[in-house]
């Protein structure tokens, strides 16, 4: 007899396995390997790393958002929690209030899981968790108590793409759709301007995990999103973010059925005005020369900026 499987997965996971996962990732916080950075710091005593967070969750916002790519969106929206803090940082991030200076307030894992239940009550289409990398563990202890009061909607895992492998096998059958960024093709270009060492090849294996454990894009009768991979690339200014050389690896390494979210929306926010090109908008040209890099190497689902 076959076993139907429940959606979203994380239904299907039994206690004794939930709890083997949380404890595997609390281990990872005693000397911190959750993110590549690897700080070995015990954030389990309050001691901090790269990512600036201890033990304790920080949020600086969540609501029912519509700016998502339309198939997390639907007709009642994207359920997004924002977390304080990233283990990127980027000279030019747009969100830099709450991802370097740590604009935020703290939560227990209780009104972690309160939240998540009261945006399921709003009708979201999904739990989006917005830079989770660095609280994993946190999640899935939260995610644990969630699902005891009903939460029933699938997991975004909203990332950088700046992953640990071990740390998204944890994540295995508990995400349904993983939004990673896949925002460098140069290690260098991405250790100066985001402090994220060794960007490209992390990134690539990152995204072959989450590929591995959700497959390409599929959704419901309506267009939602149920599972799978969308990958997000920002267009930077001259030429920074190597979309050639992105979409080549996708399309050999992931899949040529991968969606893409080519995004035109970069302007010099936080410090980016005093590193050149990125102290300008990105022109017409760049964009179109990305757009013709997706199409050449044979990609063909995704969005795109049509009014730059």
């Amino acid at each position: 007899m076959i076993r139907k499987l429940k959606y979203p997965r994380y239904l299907n996971i039994k206690e004794e396995a939930f709890d083997r996962r949380i404890e595997k990732a609390y281990k990872l916080l005693s000397s911190c390997e959750v993110c590549p950075h690897k700080c070995r710091v015990n954030r389990l005593k309050g001691e901090r790393g790269f990512c600036r967070s201890s033990e304790e969750v920080m949020i600086s916002s969540y609501n029912t958002h519509f700016g998502e790519e339309p198939p997390l969106v639907g007709n009642f929206g994207s359920g997004t929690i924002f977390f304080t803090n990233c283990n990127l940082k980027c000279i030019y991030c747009q969100n830099y209030p709450i991802s370097q200076l740590g604009n935020g307030n703290k939560v227990t894992l209780q009104e972690l899981a309160k939240i998540m239940l009261a945006l399921q009550k709003r009708k979201c289409h999904n739990i989006n968790l917005v830079t989770p990398t660095h609280f994993v563990p946190q999640i899935l202890k939260s995610l644990k108590l969630a699902i005891k009061m009903g939460l029933c909607i699938p997991l975004v895992y909203n990332t950088s793409g700046y992953d640990s492998v071990n740390t998204l096998k944890l994540l295995d059958s508990v995400v349904d759709i993983y939004l990673p960024d896949a925002r460098y093709a140069d290690n260098e270009i991405a250790r100066k301007y985001s402090s994220a060492p060794n960007y490209f090849k992390i990134m690539k294996k990152s995204l072959k995990e989450m590929y591995r454990q959700v497959g390409d894009l599929a959704v419901d009768k309506t267009g939602v999103a149920r599972s799978g991979l969308i990958v997000r690339h920002l267009v930077l200014p001259g030429g920074l973010s190597g979309t050639k050389k992105i979409m080549h690896f996708i399309t050999r390494e992931i899949s040529p059925h991968t969606y893409i979210s080519l995004m035109a929306q970069y302007f010099p926010a936080y410090q980016a005005d005093q590193f050149p090109p990125l102290s300008r908008r990105i022109d017409k040209k760049e964009y179109r020369e990305a757009l013709q890099a997706f199409k050449e190497e044979g990609l063909e689902n995704g969005w795109f900026q049509k009014d730059i």
